[in-house]
């Protein structure tokens, strides 16, 4: 146990010293609000502008609280997903590319620790930046657009955080497959990319696909229920971080002891 608090305290550190610990946050927030604020100040804007033909009238529906949230989503499931590739690319995969990854699995380090360490470290930044955005929306959201529970958006920030989990546990597990940062960046959005068609295509079986998450939690808020469905898949996607985490760790011992 010490030997993990050790390597995650070094992690920790790392993250403060590349300030991810300032610039992951402050984009996750700007991506939450980004379109929730342009969506409400937008007739403002094109007024402003003198865009319009005199006399002319730019009016546009205000949309439902679920609808903003969802806008938020989207955002972060385009961007956001970049982001975390981005910031989880290297993470390994640099470290046995400089060397270093094998000057510390070289002592009596365990590869389940080594792993995990990072991960959790990843897990940490990346919760905690999410967190924060979408409070951040949701204060915007009871501010401009009507009343939505602190309850209902700490429900959607656990159930994302799970999507967002996923797409770190891939990172990781294509760090300890390649030793390029940009390979593992492309094969994480490669994978991510071909799960959503494959759910799209086949989206009358694969009603529980990690991918369908963000649709399942359109459905809890406009019911105000957290239905069958997306604690199915909430399950499913656990699975697969399990599993992917197992496969990381199996990776890269098989990887260093070959060498």
């Amino acid at each position: 146990m010490m030997q993990w608090k050790t390597l995650f305290q070094k992690e920790l550190q790392e993250n403060w010293r590349n300030f991810k610990w300032v610039w992951v946050p402050l984009v996750i927030i700007l991506l939450s609000i980004m379109d929730p604020i342009t969506t409400y100040y937008l007739p403002m804007i094109m007024e402003a502008a003198g865009g319009l033909p005199e006399g002319a009238v730019f009016e546009i529906p205000t949309p439902k609280i679920h609808e903003v949230v969802m806008m938020s989503l989207g955002q972060l499931s385009s961007l956001g997903v970049f982001i975390i590739v981005l910031i989880s690319m290297g993470v390994i995969a640099g470290e046995r590319k400089s060397g270093v990854a094998e000057l510390v699995l070289v002592k009596p380090v365990s590869y389940r620790n080594y792993i995990t360490s990072k991960w959790v470290s990843l897990l940490l930044l990346v919760w905690v930046s999410l967190f924060l955005g979408m409070l951040t929306t949701w204060y915007y959201i009871n501010l401009l657009f009507g009343d939505l529970s602190l309850t209902s958006i700490i429900q959607v920030t656990f159930f994302y955080g799970l999507w967002y989990t996923l797409v770190i546990t891939f990172s990781i597990l294509y760090n300890t497959l390649v030793k390029t940062p940009g390979l593992v960046a492309a094969f994480t959005i490669i994978t991510i990319m071909v799960m959503s068609i494959l759910t799209q295509i086949f989206n009358h079986i694969l009603t529980w696909s990690p991918n369908t998450i963000s649709e399942h939690i359109q459905s809890m808020l406009v019911t105000g229920e957290v239905s069958t469905d997306l604690i199915a898949t909430s399950f499913i996607t656990v699975i697969f971080i399990i599993v992917l985490l197992m496969t990381s760790i199996f990776t890269i011992q098989t990887k260093e002891l070959a060498n």
